[in-house]
């Protein structure tokens, strides 16, 4: 299974700035700490730079050196701590994964931290900094890991598509039933997807 929390400690991937020296990464963890904290008593819109960097016993100005807002901090302190829930498997099976990978986030969105990826994506459409923050610290992460593992299977040509086409096909399904509640989010649900995402795109399925 790819780890997610390799990459995110991979700075040149993500393209996140590493702090370099142990006092700084005992900051940057209780900043984030903090955040998590602030995130789930008060929602994104109540949380401040201001409430976090108290919390942590820290400035602002260090909350400030490694992040550019707190739709940054905010969002990183989320996927620090719940993106390796949703590691996507690398079994060797494309079918497997599929359905590994959709049974996991499907179960991930209707608990707590679903509600909370909820809450940053509705912050998103008003929120300029969220968007960006949610694009890049969320949404490309979790995409370059599952970019890497179906990335083989179309080099090998068992997946018939682009793969940030397949990636747009798996996930986004999940998001719009996340935001607007039409269909519950059941393992039923998510092997319907599965489904009908595979019937697309592997290879002798797609004239």
């Amino acid at each position: 299974m790819v780890s997610i929390m390799k990459l995110i400690k991979n700075g040149a991937a993500l393209g996140i700035r590493g702090p370099g020296r142990p006092r700084d990464e005992e900051a940057r963890r209780r900043i984030l700490d903090a955040a998590i904290e602030l995130l789930e008593e008060v929602g994104f819109g109540s949380a401040t730079v201001e409430a976090i960097a108290e919390r942590a016993g820290a400035s602002k100005a260090t909350v400030y050196r490694w992040w550019p807002n707190k739709a940054s901090v905010l969002t990183e302190a989320f996927r620090d701590t719940w993106a390796p829930d949703l590691a996507f498997p690398d079994t060797g099976s494309l079918r497997e994964d599929i359905y590994d990978q959709l049974r996991r986030f499907s179960a991930f969105l209707i608990t707590r931290k679903g509600r909370l990826l909820a809450a940053l994506v509705a912050a998103a459409q008003q929120d300029e900094e969220m968007a960006t923050a949610l694009r890049e610290v969320w949404i490309a992460p979790l995409r370059a890991v599952s970019g890497k593992v179906l990335g083989r299977y179309r080099a090998s040509g068992e997946l018939a598509v682009d793969v940030d086409l397949v990636q747009d096909l798996i996930y986004a399904p999940f998001y719009y039933q996340l935001l607007t509640g039409y269909k519950p989010l059941t393992r039923a649900y998510a092997d319907a997807i599965a489904d009908a995402v595979l019937a697309g795109v592997m290879r002798g399925n797609v004239a």
